[in-house]
Formats: C-alpha cells, sequence, structure tokens
C-alpha cells in the first residue's frame, strides 16, 4: 500500500506569534493540546485537524510532513539502510502514535507515523480552504531521491514538466494520482526540504493578507496545470510554505 502525508507540523520559535500569522493567511482555526515536547497547537480547517505546531526555541522554523507507515522503526531502519539518516529514534505519542523523524540521504527531513487505530482520519475535501494541496521536494538530484522514495512508500512517476534550463518537474504519488512533485532546487533554504502548499480560497487575497501579517513573499503567483495559481512565502520566523488557490 502506497503511503501518503496525513499530517503536518509547524516546529517554530514563537508559537503565538505564528499562530497569528497562519490564522490569518490560511484561515486555520486552533485547538490548544499537549505532546511529548509540551504544548501543542492543532490547526484545523473548518471541523478536521488538519496540522500542528510545537515551539522550539533553539531550531531554525520550519514545517515537517508526516508520511503515514504501517511499522515506524522498520521504516526508520529502511530509510537509514538507503543512505538516510535517524534524527529523532522512533517514540510514541500516548494515545495518538508512533512516530520518528529522519531525512532522507540529500537531508530533507520528514516523520515517518503510524496512528493507534487503523482507521484513516477524516479529511476534508481536496482543495477546500485550509487543506493540503501538494507536497513538494526541493532536491539537489530528484532522480537519485525518487529511487529512494519510491520503493519506500510505493510512489511512481505521474507527470513530467519541462521547465527549460531548470530541468523537468516531476510528478509522483501512489499509482491513483498524484499527490506532488519534485525538481532539481534548493533555494532559498541551504539544504533539500519538503515545501507543503496549503489551499486558499484566492490567491490574490491571500498574497496580500502574507504581507499585511509580516510574511514575505518569495516566488510567484504564477499559473499551474489545472487552472490554480501558486506563490512561495516565508513567515515572519522564517518558516518556508506555500499557498494554492485560484483567481479572479
Amino acid at each position: 500500500m502506497a503511503s501518503d502525508f496525513v499530517w503536518f507540523e509547524l516546529v517554530t520559535p514563537d508559537a503565538k506569534a505564528a499562530e497569528a500569522f497562519y490564522t490569518v493567511v490560511v484561515g486555520w482555526t486552533t485547538e490548544a493540546s499537549s505532546g511529548p515536547a509540551g504544548p501543542y497547537t492543532i490547526f484545523k480547517a473548518g471541523e478536521f485537524p488538519v496540522g500542528g505546531m510545537l515551539e522550539m526555541k533553539d531550531v531554525p522554523a520550519g514545517w515537517l510532513g508526516y508520511l503515514g507507515v504501517d511499522d515506524v522503526d522498520a521504516f526508520a531502519k529502511k530509510v537509514e539502510a538507503a543512505g538516510g539518516a535517524i534524527c529523532k529514534p522512533p517514540e510514541d505519542i500516548p494515545g495518538v502514535g508512533r512516530f520518528a523523524v529522519v531525512a532522507d540521504p540529500q537531508g530533507a527531513m520528514f516523520v515517518l507515523f503510524h496512528g493507534d487505530t487503523n482507521d484513516a482520519p477524516p479529511r476534508p475535501a481536496p482543495m477546500s480552504p485550509g487543506s493540503l494541496g501538494w507536497s513538494e521536494l526541493h532536491a539537489a538530484d530528484w532522480e537519485k531521491l525518487f529511487d529512494v522514495y519510491a520503493p519506500l512508500f510505493g510512489w511512481v512517476k505521474h507527470d513530467t514538466v519541462p521547465m527549460g534550463e531548470m530541468g523537468v518537474y516531476q510528478t509522483f504519488g501512489p499509482p491513483a494520482a498524484a499527490i506532488g512533485g519534485m525538481f532539481n532546487t534548493y533555494a532559498p533554504a541551504p539544504s533539500p526540504y519538503w515545501l507543503y502548499y496549503f489551499c486558499v480560497d484566492g490567491i490574490d487575497s491571500a498574497l496580500e493578507r502574507v504581507k499585511a501579517a509580516g510574511g514575505q513573499i518569495l516566488t510567484g503567483p504564477h499559473p499551474v496545470p489545472g487552472g490554480a495559481w501558486v506563490l512561495n512565502a516565508q513567515d515572519p520566523q522564517g518558516g518556508l510554505f506555500a499557498l494554492v488557490g485560484q483567481r479572479g
């Protein structure tokens, strides 16, 4: 069975400021909770929990995606055997599940996760405001990384999109549908990383909210196949994220 992203987590040095930013920009509501590392904030799109936030003063701000797997310990060993690294060994979250933080062979970090129940959590409708719209790997060499991710998570290649001098943009996902893309660029971050696209009602109004709330627009908006528009941005604490929505 192919793996998909099941949760997203913002690690930030200032949770209060980040909460104010993302609730305005993306339209999420929040709910206070707790986790192994202390207080935890849950982001919700309507009634659906879609992600969380953890305050950590000594690490750079950034988003982590959780990939659902059937055995966290076994998959962590597989990532390591494929040339990646285990950044945080497998650990239980009481009443929630088990997780491990890992990095692929080029350094892009993500989380392996298995819930305490086998029931898939309910999700908002695809492309609805606040939902995840796309997951994108900015790589030093995407072809080498695809050969790592594909056998681990059951992903296949979907569309290959030419980008001129930048090479190609390779979409990927389970056989049924693409869930993200990979390409050879990792600016402005100093190393390869995963970038997550959150859906908004309108891309132009979202752009103005980013700027008004103290964020920075890095690229876009620009059109993508299917009629949507995207932009890449940075929150006031330095976390990189992207937005996808319609124009007009």
